[in-house]
């Protein structure tokens, strides 16, 4: 079923979305699989972010939320994060400044005393139909957002984590099977793939587990956001179950990664994509 055709400024609105995202707010039922944890969620405001708060709250987390401004989704999140019994830090602003990604852990330090998960999700995309309409700024800052924030994030996070912790990058189909319009977002998307996999090799000896998760198309903020009317519209209709994904159908395997179930999973690659195959 498509969604009707509708347009927001960046970053976008989950509010005003039509039909509003599902992020498992009244499906997702936690078993206290992250009991005792804290997490660090990077746009964990709405969409993916959104989903994997509430999931990693019902599950027995506190939970730091990273947004860029969006600050009326991020209180709702925190309400939903409180609702489930647990702590919700609301940290704003511009991932692509290095000093901020610091900043979010002395932040998560203070509040928690510890960081166990770290999710980097956050991310910048511009749909373009030729390479004349990406200026130097834009590639740039989609870059600085999408991996360089990753890079400042896990530096940062890596000495507060002990043995058991676990870092998550959101990549996604597109870095195996790119769209020629997200150039810039699909580049970033294959570097976090490998820069996961290089970390899990780098970190193994300290215990630290590294994992990404590759989306396929997924009904959040940055659709509306980011896209003409006419995709928006069509998006994710040509996927094997003909449908865009929600948010809450990726919260269970980010929660996998996080838990100690998944205590030998490292260097893995897990893909939600709607049955487009990633190589």
């Amino acid at each position: 079923m498509n969604q009707p055709a509708q347009q927001q400024d960046v970053p976008g609105v989950q509010s005003r979305m039509t039909p509003v995202p599902d992020c498992g707010e009244e499906s997702y039922r936690g078993s206290g699989r992250l009991e005792g944890k804290a997490a660090v969620i990077t746009g964990g405001d709405s969409g993916i972010g959104r989903a994997v708060a509430i999931a990693y709250a019902r599950e027995g987390a506190d939970v730091l939320i990273a947004y860029l401004s969006e600050h009326e989704d991020a209180q709702d999140t925190a309400r939903l994060v409180e609702a489930a019994g647990r702590k919700a830090v609301l940290v704003s602003g511009d991932l692509s400044a290095s000093s901020h990604c610091r900043e979010i852990f002395d932040t998560a330090m203070r509040e928690f005393g510890k960081i166990d998960v770290l999710v980097s999700n956050a991310a910048y995309q511009m749909s373009h139909d030729s390479l004349e309409e990406i200026s130097e700024d834009e590639w740039d800052y989609t870059f600085k957002v999408n991996i360089g924030a990753m890079f400042h994030l896990v530096k940062a996070a890596v000495p507060r984590m002990v043995p058991g912790a676990s870092i998550i990058g959101s990549s996604s189909v597109n870095s195996d099977n790119p769209s020629p319009t997200l150039a810039p977002y699909a580049a970033t998307k294959a570097a976090i793939a490998n820069f996961a996999a290089s970390l899990a090799q780098l970190l193994g000896e300290k215990g630290i587990r590294v994992n990404s998760v590759a989306p396929g198309p997924i009904w959040t903020p940055l659709i509306p956001a980011t896209m003409p009317e006419e995709k928006v519209e069509s998006f994710g209709s040509d996927t094997p179950l003909g449908r865009a994904g929600q948010p809450a159908e990726l919260a269970p395997v980010y929660v996998l990664l996080a838990s100690d179930e998944a205590s030998y999973v490292s260097g893995a690659r897990i893909a939600v994509t709607g049955g487009r195959p990633i190589l």
